[in-house]
């Protein structure tokens, strides 16, 4: 009797790549996004070390200026000059991140429910980690646990303005993560100040508030265009919000995420990217930086630099975003990929991941936001929860440029590869490998060069013949 016929062996399925190559049309868009996010940064890094420079130098006209009083007050609306930076600017900076986090959404890394899994554990982990960290510290050391929030965010501009200064070009894989990891971040960020940073709500402007937005959204969806329409009806609804307690960037969130990000026939770039791309150079060169001006300036005299190592709040600050961030978005992308099978990309190692999760402890903008926040009324702690945070970023800024610069070279060539256009098509080669029209022009390159190195060589030839020529 023949043995019986062994069954075919099952086939493996396939491992998903973490941090693998993006799509053309995706890593353009992070291109476009990160090169204004860089330059919003360095002008970012400007107008912080001019705001310490100044509360330090003159303080009084610091003072005076931050405190300058103007607005309807009838409308509620008659406040201080850091006051409407923080409330009114920052909601530009939340309006793009609504419109960015929409675009993830529905066609960037957060479509695919695998490739979406790795940015919103690392966030997610990357938040609860130094919110851990602040709370032990302060638990151990009998601190205030008010502050909790201030380490759990990052600050995507002034990462990529670090990394512009040391001169590293990340390849695109890192920088799509970088990237997509803020984003989530700072949905948490917002869901943080929604929840838990929320006074005595006003219903009737709370309504009024929503109202707007059913029809900022119902204009959306019409089509109608024209901004203005859109900019006295957004400015309408964003006064309404702060008027109801709830705080007023919520506005800018969800006015972003009602924008439509997917593209339709015809059409080269949706309505959703339209808008962020006219938006983001006002909110990455203008209301960040003015918002850093008449926030940043703390004082740093004595007291508020020697005691952040010796206030449990401050050090809590410190250490959870150095300590906090870094393992604890390097052990959720690890998790993340131990649990769902994740390949890490061949042309990486997890000490990049590392090197980028350090990068991810630089929390400026939102931190400084949410420690006003925390602490508003004690203007003492407010100004030593600052000056934690820019000392942390200091650190998490310094630390991972020294990680980065490692592996620099190795930086340099994937970046290289992945800009390498041979046949100046415009189109980088490494996304034509399944082209033949790519393979066909770099043919007749070539051909045209061995052509060439034919007649050299002939002419070389007939050049050693001649009588006098050196035997």
């Amino acid at each position: 009797m023949a043995p019986p016929t062994p069954a075919p062996p099952t086939p493996t399925p396939p491992r998903h790549t973490l941090l693998g190559r993006l799509t053309l049309p995706e890593r353009n868009y992070v291109a476009e996004a990160l090169r204004t996010e860089t330059v919003g940064g360095l002008i970012l890094l400007a107008a912080a070390v001019t705001a310490l420079i100044w509360a330090n130098t003159f303080e009084g006209s610091y003072a005076d200026v931050s405190g300058f009083h103007f607005g309807p007050a009838s409308l509620g609306l008659d406040l201080s000059v850091t006051h409407w930076a923080a409330d009114g600017l920052l909601a530009v900076f939340f309006f793009v991140v609504g419109a960015e986090l929409k675009r993830e959404m529905v066609a960037g890394q957060l479509r695919d429910p695998r490739a979406a899994a790795l940015p919103i554990v690392a966030a997610l982990c990357g938040m609860a980690v130094p919110a851990l960290v602040y709370t032990l510290t302060n638990v151990v050391g009998g601190g205030s646990l008010g502050g909790w929030a201030v380490p759990t965010a990052t600050d995507i501009a002034f990462a990529l303005a670090v990394l512009a200064v040391i001169g590293t070009s990340l390849p695109s894989a890192l920088r799509a993560f970088l990237l997509t990891l803020a984003v989530v971040d700072d949905l948490f960020a917002i869901l943080i100040i929604a929840v838990f940073f929320t006074d005595d709500l006003d219903f009737l402007a709370l309504g009024g508030a929503a109202v707007g937005l059913a029809l900022f959204h119902l204009l959306l969806r019409f089509g109608v265009r024209g901004w203005y329409v859109y900019v006295p009806l957004a400015l309408v609804i964003w006064g309404l919000m702060y008027n109801s307690g709830v705080h007023a960037t919520i506005a800018g969130v969800a006015m972003g995420l009602m924008l439509r990000c997917t593209r339709r026939e015809g059409e080269t770039r949706s309505p959703g990217e339209h808008i962020e791309h006219l938006v983001r150079p006002l909110s990455a060169g203008i209301a960040v930086p003015l918002f850093a001006l008449f926030s940043a300036g703390v004082s740093l005299k004595g007291e508020a630099l020697a005691g952040v190592f010796t206030r449990p709040e401050t050090l809590g600050v410190v250490l959870g975003l150095v300590v906090g961030k870094t393992l604890g978005i390097f052990g959720g992308t690890y998790l993340a990929a131990r649990f769902t099978k994740a390949e890490l990309n061949k042309d990486l190692a997890w000490a990049d991941v590392f090197a980028v999760a350090s990068l991810a402890g630089i929390g400026f903008t939102v931190s400084l936001l949410i420690g006003e926040l925390s602490f508003a009324g004690d203007a003492d702690t407010v100004n030593e929860i600052k000056a934690a945070v820019l000392l942390g970023s200091l650190i998490a800024a310094v630390l991972s440029g020294v990680l980065l610069k490692l592996r620099v070279r190795r930086y340099r060539e994937l970046y290289e590869a992945e800009e390498r256009d041979e046949d100046a098509s415009g189109v980088p080669d490494i996304y034509e490998q399944d082209d033949p029209g790519y393979h066909l022009r770099m043919a007749a390159i070539h051909e045209e060069k061995a052509a060439e190195h034919r007649r050299l060589a002939e002419r070389a030839g007939a050049a050693s013949n001649k009588p006098d020529s050196p035997a």
